[in-house]
């Protein structure tokens, strides 16, 4: 059968299960989106930006119920798109990325968006694949997919020249579409037994779980469990372990941790560490020392021993190797782990209590108390609902106030941590899950980037809600420059009208001025969202002043790490300026 390669395209993208494409039509895939919108199944969004729409795919992904596609344009379109493709990359999360490509077929040089695209993505995909001939289309795309969700996942490329769109040609042999299984174990019983051996002998376990872990959560339960365990998160596994679970103590490792984190952990002489890399933020930049006993378990060797040394390391997909374990370590291997959840749950309790009190007795001369504002949100919320964050000061804070309980119920950019996420995000986030409540918390400054793709949640007739924590600065690097320079360089933002922005994107504006507006706010937001399926803008006039424990950690630690000469140097000059004016 003699059929256009955007016809073979379509068909295969159907067959992956592929139900939205973020992009911008252009002279080298117009064919391609003439072919979807045929289709029954799939969903082309046209967007404002590529950059934005790789984050929405990036969203669609995250929330387990399609792969994130995009079709773009060669060249000015992958450039854009290329910080979506990276966040998807240092993240470990899949997505399919598919782009026109120049005429190969006429011997030309210099055409329209004529580069190397391969050579561009190479750092920041699995793998990127040329179609050369029309009997390839199908099979390259089952091939991309398989390789973009195996393993530790991540974005893939496909270049389909324009010239194979336009003409027909053969079709290959029929092949199966690729279906999604779970990576393989690849450690040995040995190694299981060994790690049940020394979660067995432990005096105080705890738990350590990341994005990895984020489909386990009920083999990471049964476990803490099982050892009355403290469980801790990092920043992009939030969700991994249900907030109200009693044996959650919170969110990073070390001194850059919440308080509950900080007291179960002291001491620790075994930790199991699930899906994580241990990476700069999970580690509150590194300023943790793991115990002798790590035992790691994740489905990339390559994070084995990278930061720190483990002493036991199972690779493969986290629910197998939890389950396993499980059954090493038996129904009655910890003689003493139920008097020790009964010690640990209650300190969780009293350190959450005394934290959140902390924040609430805070003076926030008038503005909105974060604490308030995220506690309300939560009572507010479903379950059900997912909450999308940007890059920045808010990132944090909701990391440490907001519960999150539903499995991929929290979204964040995380190890490529690029600013302009969420707006975007949100969107493909409610595209995911269009039963479900979809709210984004976005600092002014990140929200500036992105903040026109409000226009394609309008004309999606999306309805969801978009907090902007306005405080008029880069609040996260501000606070970072106040504390050693006593100085804000191009932190401080000018004036945003963010009604004109709602007004001009056609969203609803709300205003939260104080703490006494934010239930009736948050309460007419989610009705509004829901009722006129419209995106509704919140501005929320933040109160920054009360630093997190994130924030004060990581300082501290990384001033200690400097020698006395340059640490000598930073804080006379911090003084001196005080002091100076």
């Amino acid at each position: 059968m003699s059929r256009t390669a955007a016809s073979m395209l379509r068909e295969a993208l159907e067959n992956v299960g592929v139900r939205y494409t973020f992009g911008i039509p252009g002279v080298h895939n117009t064919e391609i989106y003439d072919e979807l919108a045929r289709s029954d199944s799939i969903t082309p969004v046209l967007v404002t930006h590529e950059g934005a729409g790789a984050f929405m795919a990036d969203a669609v992904s995250r929330s387990g119920t399609s792969l994130g596609t995009l079709v773009i344009v060669p060249a000015a379109g992958v450039t854009h798109a290329a910080s979506g493709i990276g966040e998807a990359f240092l993240d470990g999360i899949p997505m399919l990325v598919i782009a026109g490509g120049v005429r190969r077929d006429t011997g030309r040089k210099y055409q329209l968006h004529d580069m190397d695209q391969h050579a561009l993505l190479k750092p920041i995909t699995k793998g990127t694949w040329l179609v050369e001939k029309h009997a390839d289309v199908i099979p390259t795309i089952y091939e991309a997919v398989r390789v973009a969700t195996s393993g530790e996942p991540g974005p893939v490329f496909v270049e389909i020249p324009v010239h194979l769109q336009l003409f027909t040609g053969e079709e290959g042999p029929a092949v199966t579409a690729p279906v999604q299984e779970a990576a393989p174990v690849r450690c040995t019983a040995a190694q299981v037994g060994a790690a049940a051996e020394l979660l067995r002998k432990a005096t105080s376990p705890t738990l350590f779980v990341g994005w990895g872990a984020v489909d386990a959560t009920a083999e990471v339960a049964s476990l803490a469990e099982r050892l009355g365990a403290p469980v801790s998160t990092t920043l992009q596994g939030v969700s991994a372990f249900p907030a109200r679970h009693p044996l959650h103590a919170g969110f990073c490792l070390g001194r850059a941790a919440v308080p509950a984190v900080e007291r179960t952990f002291a001491g620790t002489d075994c930790m199991l560490a699930v899906g994580t890399r241990f990476g700069e933020i999970a580690t509150g930049s590194y300023g943790w020392a793991p115990p002798a006993s790590l035992i790691h378990v994740d489905v990339n060797p390559a994070v084995f021993s990278a930061n720190y040394p483990a002493a036991v390391a199972l690779e493969g997909d986290a629910r197998a190797v939890l389950r396993l374990l499980l059954q090493a370590l038996g129904e009655t291997a910890v003689a003493t782990a139920a008097a020790r959840r009964v010690q640990v749950e209650g300190t969780i309790r009293e350190q959450k209590a005394a934290y959140l009190e902390e924040w609430l007795r805070h003076d926030t001369q008038g503005r909105v108390s974060p604490a308030r504002f995220f506690a309300s949100l939560r009572r507010q919320l479903p379950d059900a609902a997912t909450v999308v964050l940007d890059d920045g000061n808010h990132t944090f804070l909701a990391a440490e106030l907001l519960p999150i309980h539903r499995a991929r119920g929290l979204i964040s950019p995380t190890d490529f941590n690029c600013m302009g996420y969420c707006v975007p995000a949100t969107i493909g986030a409610k595209l995911a899950r269009p039963e479900s409540p979809v709210v984004g918390i976005v600092g002014d400054g990140a929200f500036r980037m992105t903040a026109l793709e409000l226009a394609t949640a309008t004309a999606q007739e999306l309805g969801l809600v978009v907090f902007v924590f306005n405080d008029g600065e880069l609040a996260q690097i501000a606070q970072a420059q106040q504390i050693p320079y006593n100085r804000k360089t191009c932190t401080v933002l000018g004036p945003l009208d963010i009604a004109g922005v709602a007004q001009a994107t056609g969203a609803k504006f709300l205003r939260i001025g104080s703490d006494g507006e934010i239930d009736a706010v948050i309460r007419d937001a989610l009705a509004c969202a829901s009722r006129e399926r419209k995106p509704v803008l919140v501005d929320v006039v933040v109160d920054y002043s009360k630093h997190t424990r994130f924030t004060q950690g990581i300082v501290k630690t990384n001033l200690e790490r400097f020698d006395f000469a340059t640490k000598a140097r930073l804080v006379g000059r911090a003084l001196w300026r005080r002091l100076s004016g």
